[in-house]
């Protein structure tokens, strides 16, 4: 093995356009320097002080906005960052949360992301710490067909169903573009269609709530289904514990039809009966309270975010008027990096964004806009494993383009530890091994983090006024 090392080609042997064959070189394994692992002790101590709420004071908390590690070069910033510093791109959210009590109704997070916060990671943290402060029950909107398992909600379907998705580029068995909140639809019938000799169809979904989101996450008071676009009414049944609570018909037509139910307290089996010629397009199940906060968890695998301007203009501005958004989070960038070789593309990326944020902001106003960029991804270089190349210029596009579009900026990246930083997450077991994603460990790290600055800045903005 060694005398290969000297003997292989540097390059490798090209076998075709997607395969070569390579080999450690005698000097990456031998002579070149390692490359240096980022210290992350002050981050994870940092992280697990707060989540055991052990930071106190303001001179405390201002630890979290800057941590410098053992290594006086790298800069580590652990807060939301803003265009000017009055932070005006928060304003919106930190006014509705402040006047919570006068809400007419629950105000809304919804946070919109890829891989990294599916199953209703970071979320999670963030849900359970404001619901503590401000009120609110229930995990908010949800799937019938999730992407990832949830830890709060177990569910399950009869055979039939089907997801149509747009978020990841849209499926072309659905000839609209009415996909709702959660840029997907599920149907128990696929699309035909419907004669008055067409046979009746029936579906079943099961809910369960687990304890595990803590007790708010699990006190919901009712149920709100999302649907349209049926061709026929369709009888819909709902049952708690196995005992039956109401029924009623969803209507035919429309893009944004809202069926709510009202449950009895501490019910965490719920089950929905439909019978119909034709399926509704379901644009999600909401679980919630009358007031205080919501946090939804959009956890999209495979998206780059770029799929607001290819939803129905009018439906999404219904959903977000009508669950009173006053923040959006968007968190997304690792799905494209793979596929940017030049800090030209990288750029591109960050006008893509913008043009979403651009579509958004038409459609929800009154929403504050928080932008993540990408945690640290690594590539295999030789035999080590760094940083991606691109990787800080596209979190710096994405960056210019929050502060471009008058946005909140989180600097994922180096909240982690900056450069390299993925490797130690890995070796400490907060990170996966495939050197992109969190464990979950690792993701609640970063939502303490992230709440931390959050309830900071809004503490902030309340000593302002």
């Amino acid at each position: 093995m060694g005398l290969l090392t000297c003997i292989f080609p540097e390059r490798g042997i090209y076998i075709n356009e997607k395969l070569s064959i390579r080999f450690p070189t005698f000097a990456s394994l031998f002579l070149e320097k390692k490359v240096p692992k980022t210290d992350i002790s002050n981050i994870i101590a940092l992280a697990d002080a707060e989540d055991a709420d052990t930071l106190k004071s303001d001179s405390d908390l201002a630890v979290v906005n800057a941590i410098e590690a053992k290594d006086s070069t790298i800069k580590l910033n652990t807060s939301i960052q803003y265009k000017n510093s009055t932070k005006s791109a928060m304003t919106n959210f930190f006014a509705a949360l402040a006047n919570i009590n006068n809400e007419p109704k629950s105000i809304r997070i919804l946070h919109y992301g890829d891989s990294q916060i599916e199953g209703d990671r970071i979320s999670d943290y963030l849900r359970l710490k404001l619901q503590g402060q401000f009120g609110g029950e229930g995990p908010g909107l949800i799937s019938f067909m999730p992407v990832a398992p949830s830890v709060i909600n177990k569910i399950s379907w009869s055979t039939g169903w089907d997801r149509y998705q747009t978020f990841a580029g849209k499926d072309k068995r659905v000839k609209h573009n009415s996909f709702g909140a959660m840029a997907h639809i599920t149907r128990f019938a696929p699309y035909i269609t419907v004669m008055d000799t067409t046979s009746y169809k029936t579906a079943w979904v099961k809910l369960v709530t687990t304890k595990s989101g803590g007790p708010k996450a699990a006190a919901f008071t009712k149920i709100k289904l999302f649907y349209g676009g049926a061709q026929t009414k369709t009888h819909v049944e709902l049952y708690e514990n196995g005992s039956f609570n109401n029924s009623d018909s969803l209507i035919a037509g429309g893009t944004f039809n809202v069926k709510e139910f009202n449950l009895n307290q501490g019910a965490l089996l719920h089950e929905f009966r439909f019978k119909g010629k034709d399926s509704p397009d379901f644009y999600g199940v909401s679980l919630e309270g009358s007031k205080g906060i919501m946090v939804d968890n959009f956890g999209l695998r495979g998206s780059s975010g770029t799929f607001f301007n290819q939803i129905n203009y009018s439906q999404l501005k219904n959903f977000y008027d009508y669950l009173n958004t006053k923040l959006i989070i968007l968190q997304f960038g690792g799905n494209s990096l793979p596929y940017i070789t030049t800090k030209e593309q990288a750029n591109n990326f960050g006008l893509y964004l913008k043009a979403q944020i651009n579509t958004i902001k038409k459609m929800a106003p009154q929403a504050s806009i928080l932008v993540i960029g990408p945690a640290d991804m690594s590539v295999k270089e030789g035999a080590e494993y760094v940083t991606h190349p691109q990787l800080e210029n596209l979190r710096d596009a994405i960056k210019r383009t929050a502060f471009d579009a008058d946005c909140a900026f989180f600097d994922m990246y180096n909240c982690m530890g900056g450069k390299n930083s993925m490797l130690t997450w890995v070796e400490q077991g907060v990170a996966a091994k495939d050197y992109i994603h969190f464990s979950s460990g690792g993701a609640r790290k970063i939502a303490v983090l992230l709440y931390s600055s959050l309830i900071n800045d809004y503490n902030s903005y309340n000593k302002s006024k």
